[in-house]
């Protein structure tokens, strides 16, 4: 039974990356907890109550095959795509963050993980991509160079990171604490435009506070691809360096909350979609 294009799905649609967006979500939801694989025609079904067009979804899955991700199997006339060994790697700890993540941190040590590290003036394109990966890991730059988290605990997601952007021999990690000087806000304001954050907390919040009727795997692909940004945008700060009124536990609370009331009949929907002998 399929409801009308819910109206966060339509915004979903006029993205042009929304399928593969989309198609990454049913992966670490669906398909990993599933089992590794999925049919052709369960990727076009869920897509299509998302308002993916069917050729948006070919084209996702082909590219997202192409990237390494899916390995194809043909079965008659039909096409099963598995998981790849790395996929399932890469979306098991992306579910680990994402369903692990609560918005902020209640307890912390003190300790901040600091980096200095720079990509070359000349190099825009290094330098993007070291500040995505870095931003993405939860730090912030209080100043040109210098690279802030209070995840102490991620000195191999760090040094991983800079491996990656390709600076990594050129970088000096440290682990340290605050002892005093300026103030430790004025920093964070410096890092993290946590006013931006929050304002996309409570979008999330008054979309998802009413739960409504409709298509059950469509609204919980939904939610999870609304939530699942939120682990890497979102720095995980101590609740004692952040602002007096912060939507990030709000929010962690109610996807928790509303993932586990609609989990169990999208699941199922998914497995009728799913089975072999389905269209």
């Amino acid at each position: 039974m399929q409801s009308s294009v819910p109206a966060m799905s339509r915004r979903h649609a006029a993205r042009p990356e929304s399928a593969r967006g989309l198609l990454f979500t049913v992966l670490g939801e669906l398909v990993l907890p599933g089992g590794g694989s999925a049919w052709t025609s369960a990727f076009i079904g869920v897509l299509a109550r998302l308002g993916v067009e069917e050729k948006a979804s070919r084209q996702a899955l082909m590219r997202t095959a192409a990237d390494g991700w899916l390995a194809s199997e043909r079965v008659g006339r039909r096409t099963r795509w598995q998981l790849t060994a790395e996929a399932q790697r890469l979306l098991a700890e992306g579910r680990e963050r994402i369903y692990g993540f609560t918005g902020s941190v209640p307890q912390w040590d003190g300790r901040w993980l600091l980096a200095l590290a720079r990509a070359p003036e000349t190099d825009r394109p290094a330098r993007h991509v070291l500040r995505t990966l870095l931003s993405r890991a939860g730090f912030g730059s209080p100043a040109p160079g210098v690279w802030i988290s209070t995840h102490a605990e991620r000195i191999d997601e760090v040094e991983r990171v800079l491996g990656e952007a390709g600076v990594l021999d050129g970088t000096q990690i440290f682990v340290a604490e605050y002892h005093g000087g300026g103030d430790l806000e004025s920093m964070i304001s410096r890092s993290w435009n946590l006013d931006a954050i929050d304002e996309s907390y409570r979008e999330f919040i008054a979309e998802f506070a009413v739960a409504e009727a409709g298509d059950p795997l469509a609204r919980l692909v939904d939610l999870v691809h609304c939530w699942r940004r939120f682990p890497w945008i979102d720095p995980g700060l101590p609740s004692d360096l952040l602002p007096a009124r912060w939507s990030g536990e709000q929010a962690a609370s109610l996807f928790a909350n509303t993932h586990a009331i609609w989990a169990d009949t999208a699941t199922a929907e998914w497995m009728r979609l799913n089975r072999p002998g389905a269209r």
